[in-house]
């Protein structure tokens, strides 16, 4: 499969997040994934948007790249530090689930990376 790209900007309100995580999911279907990658893309796809909502954009880009058996996503981020101790419980659960996890240098993006089952580079 040759590398497909998908965007998505929504609201950062909570409501969308149903949004975004039905789109990663039905994507991941496109992809290849087995049913236990399509649930953790699924909730990889909800913490990114927590995360991304927490630094208090107007909006939430989010762009995916589809590849064979694999998912990348990028978040854009506003410019608010999250104030909420809870986002220590999803950086925690992003780095546990992404075979990448990281906010980019200059801080205006998240990546989130998850590959097929068995392919996460360990």
């Amino acid at each position: 499969m040759d590398e497909k790209n998908v965007r998505l900007c929504v609201p950062s309100k909570a409501e969308f997040a149903r949004t975004v995580r039905m789109t990663a999911s039905a994507l991941a279907v496109c992809c290849g994934m087995s049913v236990e990658g399509v649930e953790d893309i699924r909730m990889i796809a909800e913490e990114g948007f927590v995360y991304a909502c927490a630094t208090e954009p107007a909006e939430v880009e989010v762009a995916f790249a589809l590849g064979e058996g694999a998912i990348a996503m990028d978040f854009s981020l506003g410019e608010a530090d999250p104030a909420d101790d809870s986002i220590e419980l999803v950086e925690v659960l992003l780095d546990a689930v992404c075979d990448e996890f990281f906010e980019s240098e200059d801080g205006t993006t998240l990546h989130l990376v998850r590959r097929s089952d068995g392919e996460d580079g360990e």
